[in-house]
């Protein structure tokens, strides 16, 4: 049989802790595979790097597997890794490299998620009154995104979580700060926040710190950040099956042989994407005909109710009111978000009482004075004030 070589491959982390990681994972694998050389490379920021790992590779064996050690198929992926293969194809006619896939949207990955985040759960949780928010790095690549978003919802299924809400860290939306405000609305008694990455490093300490900062304004959910996926034997026998698949030719890596990079029978004409690109534009501009029209005026966002009965009017609601709409005026939202007085909402004596709709939140004890900071933090910025919110919520 060939000799064989693997090539891991990393994304490259200017962290040493991250890089340090990736290659304590790439010694296990070499414990578990010894029958092939097993070497690491990086995409960028770190070395060896993915050109230096192949030409080395390719030096000392007939065949070359790359491992792209990548949660999801994204740029590095779909453009990095392709590109490189093709110029050491080039430099090494006679060795036959070949690509797996990447993690991907793989059930075992799903429970390696769960078994982290139960990893802080204090010996078990209320599952209906828990939700689960998982956190991904955040692509500009919809399908990544796209196959973040399914791994979230894999990792919930048969859990019976009152929610499951996938968020981003950066590059794209919804970011973990406006989903976990929408999940601290949905008043869970418990949060479990889960980061899908595979290594430690800045990102890692940038969620530390969102936690942190949500737990001062939110003391009443308790929440918890699990760690992350590492290095664990779940990840290594996905790793396995990757690798098996490539080598058997099962399922090589879909942008190393897909019909825009490389000649497929007749159709090379389309290698380059040239011919995809037009007809993807002509495919938007026919559905772009088709779609409704533009909503004639804009929808409200939210509805604010304040007691104006007789106990919490004699405490000032109806001055709290005029307040309320100055500082949306002042804010140019007054058409978006309606001030509406009510009869009594049943807390007497604890008044002024607000209700923000359609976020579920109540207020008690407002004065006109706490009209801006309402308007500023909640109506506006999208942060309760905590300091003001119901008892009931707790």
């Amino acid at each position: 049989m060939a000799r064989a070589g693997v090539l891991i491959v990393g994304h490259g982390s200017r962290e040493a802790i991250a890089n340090a990681e990736f290659e304590g994972l790439v010694d296990r694998v070499r414990e578990r595979r010894r029958e092939f050389e097993v070497q690491r490379a990086y995409v960028e920021l770190a070395a060896p790097t993915l050109a230096d790992g192949l030409n080395a590779l390719a030096t000392r064996n007939e065949r070359v597997v790359v491992a792209p050690l990548f949660l999801f198929t994204a740029g590095h992926v779909k453009n990095d890794i392709p590109l490189a293969l093709a110029a050491a194809r080039r430099r090494f006619p006679k060795v036959r490299f070949t690509a797996a896939r990447v993690l991907g949207v793989h059930p075992v990955m799903a429970e390696l998620a769960f078994e982290r985040a139960m990893e802080v759960a204090d010996g078990g949780v209320d599952a209906r009154r828990t939700a689960l928010v998982v956190v991904g790095r955040g692509s500009s690549d919809p399908d990544a995104n796209g196959d973040f978003f399914k791994l979230a919802r894999l990792l919930g299924e048969g859990h019976d979580f009152a929610w499951v809400a996938p968020a981003f860290i950066g590059i794209t939306r919804p970011l973990f700060s406006e989903v976990i405000e929408l999940i601290a609305r949905a008043r869970p008694q418990k949060i479990l926040v889960v980061p899908y990455f595979l290594f430690a490093g800045r990102l890692i300490a940038q969620l530390e710190t969102a936690v942190e900062e949500f737990r001062t304004h939110h003391p009443w959910i308790k929440t918890t950040l699990a760690p992350h996926l590492g290095i664990h034997s779940k990840l290594l026998e996905v790793l396995d099956e990757r690798l098996d698949e490539a080598l058997s030719e099962r399922a090589p890596l879909p942008c190393d042989n897909c019909q825009y990079r490389v000649p497929i029978g007749a159709i090379t004409e389309q290698v380059g994407g040239f011919r995809s690109l037009l007809w993807s534009a002509r495919h938007m501009e026919t559905h772009a005909q088709a779609m409704p029209h533009v909503h004639a005026h804009r929808p409200m966002s939210r509805h604010v109710l304040v007691c104006g009965n007789v106990d919490c009017a004699a405490r000032g609601s109806i001055a709290l009111i005029a307040e309320l709409r100055r500082a949306l005026r002042r804010a140019g939202r007054e058409r978006e978000i309606r001030i509406t007085r009510t009869s009594c909402m049943g807390r007497c004596g604890e008044g002024p009482t607000v209700a923000v709709y359609p976020d579920g939140i109540w207020y008690r004890g407002v004065t006109p004075a706490d009209a801006h900071e309402l308007v500023d933090c909640h109506l506006v910025g999208d942060r309760l004030v905590a300091r003001l919110v119901d008892a009931i919520m707790q």
